[in-house]
């Protein structure tokens, strides 16, 4: 069994800040731990808004506080994303995330991250990274 709590996990490696200022992560369940996912707590900071192309993973995001908007750049569509909302990248999608305040969302990725990853030039995270130790 794994058993990690979050505000222990946001005080070590765990928690990783982008270079650009627009989110921090704290990873909790990692490639390491070998369950096939990983799991997150995010927080997208107020006033964000980036582009991400996730072209090596699959992510779900749940939104636990907070209000923003994602907009797929397919077909333009804007989805408001609020307390409650879970939107699914099940297509690599191409989109933008605007916080019109501070959200924090759980995410999961397939396949799991390793710990270090942030976004490339391209909005994605590589297949591998340096792993973070428990």
């Amino acid at each position: 069994m794994i058993v990690r709590d979050l505000i222990s996990a946001e005080q070590s490696n765990r928690r990783i800040v982008s270079p650009d200022g627009n989110w921090e992560s704290t990873r909790m369940l990692l490639k390491d731990d070998n369950m096939g996912f990983s799991f997150h707590i995010t927080t997208i900071y107020k006033g964000a808004d980036f582009q991400m192309h996730y072209q090596n993973h699959l992510e779900s995001v749940y939104c636990i506080s907070g209000e923003g908007e994602v907009e797929t750049l397919a077909d333009g569509k804007k989805y408001p994303i609020k307390r409650g909302t879970l939107y699914i990248l099940d297509k690599h999608d191409k989109h933008i995330l605007r916080a019109f305040e501070e959200m924090k969302m759980a995410c999961v990725f397939n396949p799991p991250l390793s710990g270090k990853e942030v976004h490339n030039a391209e909005g994605a995270y590589e297949l591998e990274a340096e792993a973070i130790s428990a």
